[in-house]
Parts: structure tokens; C-alpha cells; sequence
């Protein structure tokens, strides 16, 4: 059993058993969801891949295959 303390900010650090546990990496968010009589579930809280959706901008023009494909080969050469 892993163990934690709270500090006077309320914080605690996750033992790293936890960590690998939940595939947890810094930054990371989780999310402790109720589970009755002070009991708490901690899960590794995973983003939905739609909520993306609009964050890049759609470029002002479209742009082709043979564009993209150029753009990549001269990407590629600078290396």
C-alpha cells in the first residue's frame, strides 16, 4: 500500500508505484471521483481527441498533396 501526507497547502506528492500505476507524467491531470464512505478513486484524467478540434486555424488557401509532400521533402533536406 502506498502512502502520501498532506502538507499545510494541502498538497501531497503521489508515491511513484501511483505514478507508473496510472501512467502519470508531470503536468498530467487526474481527476478523484467519490466512492463513497471517504473513499476516492484517483483515475489518470485523458482528454478527448475531439475537444481539439479548431485549435490549429484552416490555412487561408487549400493546399495540395504535392504541396505538402514539397514542404516536407525541403524540411527534411535542412537536417
Amino acid at each position: 500500500m502506498s502512502r502520501a501526507t498532506v502538507t499545510s497547502k494541502g498538497q501531497i506528492t503521489l508515491p511513484a508505484e501511483v505514478r507508473r500505476a496510472l501512467g502519470l507524467d508531470s503536468g498530467d491531470a487526474i481527476t478523484f471521483e467519490p466512492a463513497g464512505e471517504g473513499a476516492f478513486i484517483i483515475r489518470h484524467e485523458v482528454g478527448d481527441i475531439r475537444a481539439l478540434k479548431g485549435a490549429v486555424p484552416a490555412p487561408a488557401k487549400p493546399v495540395s498533396l504535392s504541396e505538402m509532400d514539397a514542404a516536407i521533402r525541403a524540411r527534411a533536406g535542412r537536417r
